[in-house]
């Protein structure tokens, strides 16, 4: 229950429910509106919540949804349960266009996709029951003018047919006589024929009254025209009464028969219509929550109040149109550990909005409202709430406005439990402020032991120390800003407030002798605490600015991680597609020259190695070189390097010259034979049995053809084949398979560490190419170079090159234990 009966009024829900009344489309939806009352029962709270929050989703999605001809038909229908009884057309057009608008809504919510998404309108609708029977009725005798058709009944039709006759006849003869009236005078040219009592006449100059023979029916104002019904027509004209009055009694027999035939389904349209008047509230109360921009909250049996972001929804509404202005929202909560917020502050600091937005949000969501707070916001149900608000002095009773309070109390501690929200604002006051303070002290203990919940508003000193000393009471303080000397309207729970009634008083103009008096007269105790609560508030206003400006930086810096992170994968993947491509171009390259230099060393062989023809030849090995150089430009920078490697790879490419002879084997035996190699002898390389051609010679290199595939190496890695192998290569025919070396065997024979150190920048920048080609062949992920300190020239040349080599996902020193700078860490992406 609610206490006291003027609750409404004080948090200012009446209003709420004007505005909802103002809503509604029907008279049974205000009649709904006025009967709204506060509930305990968390099913029924929960139902009511879920469909005003689904139809404010109908609302938000713009769906066209029923809204014509809520008309309220129950005295009507009740009307027509009475035997013998006859409806007005009216009341049947009315019912004929509500009936359509019943099964529309039945309609909208049977729909699958509608039923899923509005469960507890669907379960609502699911009452409505219209019957065809009925409609059909009612097509059956009325048009869609909302009048009766002539085909109603065989009686009515031959009565409207014989008064059409009857009218046509007496139309036709009175304008006869009209004419005949204008050709002898009696009548003006141009005058027409007149209605005076549902019978036709003709205006006369009272003059000429005695020259047309008939029934004077009026007479104008002036008294100079008469309106006379000529003698030859007044029998037409009673036929025609007696046809209209013939009409009546037929069309009242047909509404008889049509309240006969439906009789039996008015109890199930009533129910029906009361539906409509459920929806009809429904929606209206929807509407409201959609200009507050209300939410249905979190649900709790327990009383407790977690809300973030409340809204007052009258100071809402208020500041709708008033530029600048707008309600700052509310953060509270009270759970079991703090049941009780004592709430200080300045004066007009806003301590009574925040006690009147608990009020009334917590009366509206028990009353079937959704609330102005934020999403997830978490609301328990009380069984009580009760108020102590304003100035209730009562000359009648003989109650002093301390006196009201008292009873209040009174009531308060007799009927409050803990599941009860009481609300009391500026308590203890009204009376002197020791002997007050004290009193309230000892009620607001009684209210603690009880554990009742509740928000309290107070200026007293021995309130705040007795709700920082108090378990299950907390301080809560209106923030103010003494710079600017204005209040903040916002509540900060967990220190007491300052009244702030120095500051206030020197702005307004006090003179300063006075408030020295004053301060004086408080004592420097109380001067003290005071002070000591707005530093606080002070400290606690910079740390929450400070708070929220790294919750601020915080939120971007997540969305800036978040858009590297993105853009990271992004690059992954792309990376990956570069690869892809520059392996299969490289592929093809690769191809391509091994094709033009196998061609190129066979031409030369067939010209006996002719100067001119050897001339010609490497023009068109640098004119291939030319092409693939040219055909990299515009490639992604990724692959370029890639590209370069081979570029580099076809430079090393000589045609061989009959006078150069290179270095000689220091090893000699049965398959590694003493003398020059040159073009055209066949070698086997270490590790693999597969014999090769050469087909270049430099310095300690030699380049070797395998089938399709090239490779440069050492002399110290190539011995000349046997016979028995060059047969044997003969004999079995080439492919790809055969051009792999062992894998398996090579990676065990592989080590992942490579000592470069003595030896100058180029020829270690050779030998780690070789040694990171190997390590990508065998496939190894991480290698480690030791390239020493020194001046660090050697480690700068090879870091350069490792930065260029696609396949290298990351390189860094070794630990410092294990060499530091001196060795470098490669890691490869394989």
């Amino acid at each position: 229950m609610t206490y006291p009966d003027e609750y409404e009024a004080k948090v200012g829900f009446n209003r709420m429910r004007e505005k909802i009344s103002g809503l509604c489309l029907s008279q049974q939806g205000r009649e709904k509106a006025a009967a709204i009352s506060f509930c305990t029962d968390p099913g029924i709270i929960n139902e009511k919540l879920s469909q005003t929050a689904e139809f404010q989703k109908i609302l938000e999605l713009e769906q066209e949804f029923p809204l014509d001809h809520y008309y309220d038909l129950r005295q009507g229908l009740k009307k027509m349960k009475v035997a013998g009884s006859c409806p007005e057309i009216s009341d049947v057009f009315d019912l004929k266009r509500s009936l359509v608008t019943l099964r529309n809504i039945h309609n909208f919510f049977s729909h699958e996709e509608y039923a899923e998404s509005y469960p507890e309108l669907h379960r609502l609708s699911r009452g409505i029951k219209v019957y065809p029977y009925v409609l059909e009725s009612i097509n059956r005798i009325m048009s869609k003018e909302g009048t009766i058709k002539d085909n109603a009944s065989p009686e009515l039709s031959g009565i409207r047919s014989d008064l059409k006759k009857a009218g046509a006849l007496v139309s036709k003869r009175m304008q006869a006589i009209l004419k005949q009236a204008q050709n002898d005078g009696i009548v003006e040219k141009g005058t027409t024929v007149a209605i005076r009592n549902g019978r036709g006449v003709i205006p006369v100059n009272v003059y000429d009254k005695n020259k047309i023979k008939g029934l004077v029916h009026d007479q104008s104002a002036s008294g100079k025209t008469v309106y006379i019904e000529p003698s030859e027509i007044v029998n037409f004209n009673n036929q025609i009464l007696e046809l209209e009055y013939a009409e009546k009694r037929e069309i009242i027999k047909i509404l008889i028969d049509f309240a006969d035939r439906i009789r039996p389904y008015i109890d199930d349209l009533l129910g029906s219509y009361d539906i409509l008047g459920d929806i009809d509230l429904v929606r209206a109360k929807a509407l409201l929550g959609h200009r507050l921009g209300s939410v249905k909250p979190v649900l709790n049996n327990n009383p407790l109040i977690k809300w973030s972001e409340a809204v007052h929804p009258i100071l809402f509404i208020a500041f709708e149109d008033i530029p600048g202005r707008e309600v700052v929202p509310l953060d509270i909560e009270l759970d079991e550990k703090a049941r009780i917020l004592v709430i200080s502050g300045p004066n007009a600091g806003g301590k009574s909005v925040c006690l009147t937005t608990v009020g009334l949000l917590q009366y509206m969501l028990q009353c079937g409202l959704t609330v102005p707070v934020k999403q997830g916001s978490e609301f328990g149900i009380f069984s009580n709430i009760f108020i102590n608000i304003g100035d209730e002095q009562s000359i009648e009773n003989d109650l002093s406005t301390y006196s009201s309070h008292l009873m209040n109390m009174k009531y308060f501690l007799r009927n409050a439990d803990e599941k009860t929200l009481i609300l009391i604002d500026e308590f203890g006051t009204g009376t002197e402020p020791v002997l007050g303070g004290a009193i309230a002290e000892s009620i607001l203990g009684d209210l603690n032991r009880k554990k009742v919940y509740g928000i309290i508003t107070t200026h007293y000193t021995n309130l705040k120390h007795f709700a920082s000393a108090e378990e299950g009471i907390v301080n809560g303080a209106m923030m103010f800003d003494n710079h600017r000397m204005e209040p903040l309207f916002r509540l900060d729970i967990g220190e007491p407030g300052s009244s702030f009634a120095f500051e206030i008083a020197r702005r307004i103009g006090l003179p300063e002798p006075i408030l020295e008096i004053a301060s004086k007269k408080a004592g420097e105790e109380h001067i003290n605490f005071d002070k000591h609560l707005k530093d606080v508030l002070r400290d606690k206003r910079y740390w929450d600015r400070k708070r929220q400006s790294i919750r601020i930086e915080s939120k971007k810096l997540e969305d800036l991680v978040d858009s590297y992170e993105k853009e990271i994968s992004e690059l992954k993947s792309e990376r990956k597609e570069i690869i892809k491509r520059a392996r299969e171009e490289a592929e093809a390259i690769l191809a391509e020259a091994n094709r033009t230099v196998e061609k190129t060393i066979k031409e030369i062989r067939e010209a006996q190695a002719e100067k001119e023809r050897t001339k010609e030849l490497r023009r068109q090995i640098e004119k291939l070189k030319e092409g693939i150089k040219h055909s990299t430009e515009g490639e992604d920078r990724k692959i370029a390097a890639k590209k370069e490697k081979l570029r580099e790879k076809q430079k090393k490419v000589r045609i061989p010259v009959d006078e150069e002879r290179k270095k000689t084997f220091s090893k000699t035996g049965d398959k590694k034979l003493a003398g020059p190699l040159k073009a055209g002898d066949k070698v086997v390389m270490e590790g693999s049995e597969r014999v090769g051609e050469v087909i270049a010679t430099e310095k300690n290199k030699i380049s070797i053809a395998f089938g399709n595939m090239i490779t440069t190496v050492d002399y110290s890695k190539v011995r000349r084949a046997s016979e028995k192998e060059i047969s044997s290569s003969r004999i079995k025919p080439s492919s790809s398979a055969d051009l792999n070396w062992d894998v398996t065997r090579r990676r065990a024979e592989f080590r992942p560490d490579r000592d470069v150190r003595g030896l100058r920048a180029e020829e270690a920048l050779n030998t780690i190419r070789e040694f990171i080609d190997e390590a990508i062949m065998v496939q190894y992920p991480t290698v480690r170079i030791l390239h020493g300190k020194g001046d660090g020239i050697l480690r700068q040349v090879i870091r350069e090159y490792l930065s260029t080599v696609d396949l290298v996902k990351d390189y860094y020193d070794e630990h410092i234990e294990a060499g530091g700078s001196g060795i470098t860490i490669v890691e490869l992406d394989i």
